[in-house]
């Protein structure tokens, strides 16, 4: 659970979906313990208006995503969501999948600020692909990760196999999903899933210790090097190269890589202001 806000944040209501923010990181945090913090679709909504927020917000500077209770998040809830009202007809489905968990790991992909997962426990399913989006993952001692999906006869959600060979290669990816075995914290880590497994206690302040140091560093560097890693595996090398080049010239003209080239050149450390 991250710290209570001071005097100079600013807390939403408690409710299912917790956000405070303060000193440049907005703290997102799941919070339905009692069901391991399976995604509702409220949840899932209101997780996409905070990415987007963040993104847009100037005051915001990184984001940390986590939960409360033993689990980070049991993948999505099947029985919440809007009323459809009707029978099931062809394209509902998929209808149901762009609209729902693919948005969900697209906000997270998207997002212009860094966006840490604090994995307090269990992710299973949308939820392990929610952390696995993270730009950075910590997860605790206790946490485990499962593709789910399969051992209920389904096709993996939420950019898991977009996700997985991408983070660890297809036939690693193809253990995990053939099989649905839950993946201890320190394997994942083993595997490259996982930045840091740390114990329980600690993960939290890492994740402040983390979340701040981006929160001090060159925000949109930050955003146009997120959006280069991203899009790299799906490119070839002129047309990265050429990214590269293009973020470099959008890049000098922000006062942080101004501020970034004045400091080398004095002699002292930057002061970046995240613009």
């Amino acid at each position: 659970m991250p710290p209570s806000p001071d005097a100079s944040q600013a807390s939403d209501p408690v409710g299912s979906v917790l956000h405070r923010t303060g000193s440049g990181v907005s703290w997102i945090t799941l919070n339905r313990p009692e069901a391991m913090n399976a995604v509702t679709w409220d949840q899932r909504e209101r997780v996409i208006s905070l990415l987007a927020g963040a993104s847009a917000d100037p005051g915001v500077r990184a984001v940390v995503l986590t939960a409360t209770g033993r689990g980070f998040c049991a993948g999505a809830d099947l029985r919440s969501g809007p009323a459809t009202g009707g029978e099931r007809v062809a394209g509902d489905v998929a209808r149901t999948i762009r609209l729902g968990a693919q948005r969900l790991i697209a906000a997270v992909l998207d997002c212009e600020k860094p966006v840490i997962a604090a994995v307090n426990g269990t992710a299973a399913g949308l939820g392990a692909h929610l952390a696995f989006a993270c730009d950075l993952v910590l997860a605790a001692e206790s946490a485990k990760f499962i593709e789910v999906f399969v051992r209920r006869g389904l096709v993996p959600d939420g950019g898991g196999a977009y996700l997985l060979p991408r983070l660890i290669g297809p036939h690693r990816a193809k253990e995990l999903l053939f099989f649905g075995d839950a993946l201890p914290a320190l394997d994942a880590e083993r595997l490259g899933l996982v930045n840091r497994v740390l114990p329980d206690a600690e993960l939290t302040a890492t994740a402040q210790e983390w979340a701040q140091r981006l929160a001090a560093g060159p925000t949109r560097a930050l955003a146009l090097t997120k959006q280069l890693v991203n899009a790299s595996q799906d490119t070839d090398r002129a047309t990265a190269f050429a990214a590269e080049a293009m973020a470099q010239e959008v890049n000098m003209t922000t006062h942080d890589a101004q501020e970034g080239v004045r400091s080398f050149v004095e002699r002292r450390p930057p002061t970046y202001l995240g613009r």
